[in-house]
């Protein structure tokens, strides 16, 4: 591992800004105000600040600010309601209930209000075991408020200072996530290979990336000053962006056969060379994220190009070794391989030079007038609400499981007379997912990160005598908490207890370990609580919701590759179409392989037909690929290939698509005799013969070669879509 450059990678991260601007904004006014002996203001104020920080996520800066104000707002009216009501057990329970239940279900709008309801419910737990009553109940509401408002005012003051330096560093953040991907691939080289480990481990990777590529998409197209503003940096973000976006296309659509390719070519030792080629692509495309990050341009260095050039000649001179009437089916499959190196070497080169912010190369860039349909709208209406007020939606279910759940934990904590049942309602809100798989790998993190967090606390106290010390030790675990919260739950849970260790030691050195034993006590019994729920609470199952994310997905691919066939059927299709029908493909392909990921982390008895979800998540994956590669054939070919002929394959594979959702979803089908596909392959069979004949004759250079370097591989896309779609469509007739 390259120490320096993931040091790099975390310090120039969007999740690590993010963890300085939360330190800062909720640190400052506790230390500020102490100076004043204010302690019990300064900690009010930096809750205020701590909770609407967890509703700035990344997007525009009007949807941030509209964001953290709805959160202030909803923060101040909890706190005056629960504060009022603390005294009465009864209205705490029934305030528990409807609001839980009120503030989760809300997340059928969308990540953002999401979490402004769950921050309105975080204020809520907080709120429960403060002892105050008449004015000073509005006076707590009033210092929540002011630390909310400074955490925004701080928020909005270093965006103008730099408005673009967030979309940088996610941006970045994206670019390396990319290249980490091509790492993997780069596994199908590999003398020793599992490729169903590797397959899963791709599957979960694109679930990543394209939760990252919506996240860009919302920040860049839905922000008025980047879409609405001429300026270099500005269009130079969303060029990246788009470049990155068909890169990461590219990335997925090289699929082979690389069974056959080791079978055949595994002691020529040109895999092991093409390995090492797509780590060097990985290095630079890494190269590229922090540049980006930084907003620094990137070094352009000649020796992936060299390595090119290298790797061109070992491969020319591998064909001249292996050239026979055998091989040259194969060898045109390896030709394939290195063409992909050479574009996805011209591609990485073009982000290089964008990095520059030239404004001479980002002018001559075409954009289009509009995006908005790259993104999902985000209105409000009460239809949606209505829709999800049952029990057949999973968000009514998760609402419903938190409400009791919650409640529950309070009444316990009333009767084992705990003390303090916030922690107790803290952990069960903390841990309760949506999915049974999240919840259970929340639990094992919370529980695990807590005990292991709370020995290195100890340790650092009894290490640390100081109080200044430990005062500076606990901001930054602070800082390393909010750093890995987002992306890596167990590690920042971890940090996490170790600063509230020491926080509360500061606070209360006499009672501290009856503190620290009743926080391992509350934790264990909210982690049982949340855990319990999931199970009993009106479950919700993958198994139940898979069927829908196969059909979608199939509905979307089918549309995607209607749009791509079009440009061999047709000779052209409109640009910003084929776009929109490629995100939503991968977008239910991303679904899709979610809800398989989180179905292998559910009871085996819940499991129900896994090893099929994922024989047909394998195969839509592979469709998709094939699809994708079609597509960079059309760019290059499709004027001069497109062709009537292959409308007759193009509606065979649609029906196939079309009969596969019908199975699944129990719908009556008609089946047809779909004969398109052979009479190709027999095309295919005459160009090959013809062109052995011609090798025989010492014909090195003819139309043939041309037809067979250009025109089979379209067709052979055609036909390896059109053997996948079938395979689909006999897999579905198991579910």
């Amino acid at each position: 591992m390259d120490y320096v450059k993931e040091y790099k990678r975390f310090v120039n991260s969007y999740n690590f800004a993010y963890a300085i601007r939360v330190t800062v904004g909720v640190t400052l006014p506790a230390v500020v105000l102490s100076y004043f002996n204010l302690y019990y203001v300064g900690l009010v104020a930096s809750l205020g600040a701590i909770t609407v920080s967890n509703a700035d996520i990344p997007g525009p800066i009007h949807r941030r600010f509209n964001g953290m104000l709805a959160t202030m707002i909803l923060n101040f009216c909890i706190a005056l309601l629960v504060g009022y009501v603390s005294t009465t057990p009864l209205l705490i329970a029934i305030v528990i209930a409807v609001l839980c239940f009120v503030l989760t279900i809300i997340g059928i709008y969308g990540s953002r209000i999401n979490t402004i309801g769950f921050a309105g419910l975080i204020i809520m737990v907080l709120s429960l075991d403060a002892e105050r009553e008449g004015i000073s109940i509005l006076y707590n509401g009033l210092y929540l408020l002011a630390g909310s408002v400074w955490y925004m005012a701080l928020t909005l003051t270093l965006f103008r200072m730099r408005p673009y330096r967030i979309i940088q560093q996610a941006l970045g953040d994206y670019i390396i996530s990319i290249g980490d991907y091509l790492h993997v691939r780069s596994y199908f080289y590999s003398h020793r290979l599992n490729y169903t480990r590797t397959y899963k481990k791709l599957m979960a990777m694109q679930l990543s990336i394209q939760e990252t590529q919506e996240m860009l998409r919302e920040m860049i197209f839905k922000s008025r000053s980047i879409t609405r503003q001429s300026t270099i940096t500005s269009r130079t973000v969303m060029i990246i962006l788009i470049e990155t976006i068909d890169l990461f296309e590219k990335a997925t659509g090289t699929v082979y056969n690389y069974e056959s390719m080791h079978r055949r070519f595994d002691r020529s030792g040109i895999l092991e060379k093409f390995r090492i080629y797509i780590l060097q692509m990985v290095d630079e495309l890494h190269q590229i994220g922090l540049a980006v990050q930084s907003g620094q341009p990137c070094k352009v260095s000649k020796s992936l190009n060299d390595s090119l050039k290298g790797l061109q000649a070992d491969f020319e001179k591998f064909v001249d070794e292996h050239r026979n009437n055998e091989n040259i089916e194969p060898l045109i499959n390896m030709r394939k391989v290195m063409h992909s190196f050479e574009d996805f070497t011209l591609r990485i080169y073009t982000l290089h030079h964008y990095t520059r912010y030239d404004k001479k190369h980002i002018d001559a860039y075409t954009l289009a007038d509009n995006y908005d349909d790259f993104v999902e709208p985000s209105n409000i209406n009460r239809q949606l609400l209505t829709e999800n007020l049952s029990f057949s939606s999973a968000t009514f279910r998760h609402a419903l499981r938190v409400s009791i759940a919650t409640t529950t934990g309070y009444i316990i904590a009333l009767l084992l007379n705990l003390g303090q049942s916030y922690w107790v309602l803290l952990t069960i809100l903390v841990i309760l997912k949506p999915s049974y798989s999240l919840t259970k790998e929340r639990n094992y993190q919370r529980l695990a990160g807590t005990v292991l967090g709370a020995l290195i606390g100890v340790g650092l106290l009894y290490l640390i005598r100081n109080p200044t010390a430990l005062l500076s030790v606990m901001i930054l675990l602070l800082l390393l908490t909010y750093g890995f919260i987002r992306t890596k739950y167990f590690t920042g849970v971890l940090f996490m207890t170790s600063y509230l260790i020491i926080f509360f030691f500061l606070l209360n050195p006499r009672n501290f370990v009856d503190l620290l034993e009743n926080r391992v006590i509350d934790t264990a019994i909210g982690s049982a609580i949340a855990f319990m729920a999931t199970h009993i609470l009106a479950p919700s199952w993958e198994k139940d919701l898979v069927k829908n994310y196969m059909q979608e997905a199939l509905e979307k691919t089918k549309e995607y590759f209607i749009t791509v066939a079009a440009h061999f059927i047709e000779g052209a299709a409109d640009a910003m179409t084929y776009r929109l029908k490629r995100r939503a493909a991968f977008i239910a392909q991303a679904n899709l392989s979610g809800g398989f990921t989180r179905m292998l982390n559910e009871p085996k008895s819940k499991q129900h037909n896994i090893e099929k979800v994922h024989q047909f998540s394998v195969l839509l994956n592979v469709l998709n690929s094939h699809i994708v590669t079609l597509a960079d054939f059309a760019e290059k070919y499709a004027m001069k290939y497109h062709s009537a002929d292959f409308a007759a394959i193009a509606n065979d594979i649609e029906d196939e698509l079309t009969e596969a959702r019908k199975q699944i979803a129990a719908e009556q089908i008609t089946s047809t005799r779909k004969i398109a596909a052979k009479e190709l392959r027999n095309e295919m069979k005459e160009l090959i013969e013809r062109r052995r004949h011609e090798l025989q004759q010492g014909l090195k250079d003819s139309d043939t070669k041309i037809a067979l370097i250009e025109y089979k591989p379209i067709v052979d896309q055609f036909l390896f879509i059109s053997r996948i779609t079938g395979d689909i469509r006999n897999l579905s007739e198991e579910f």
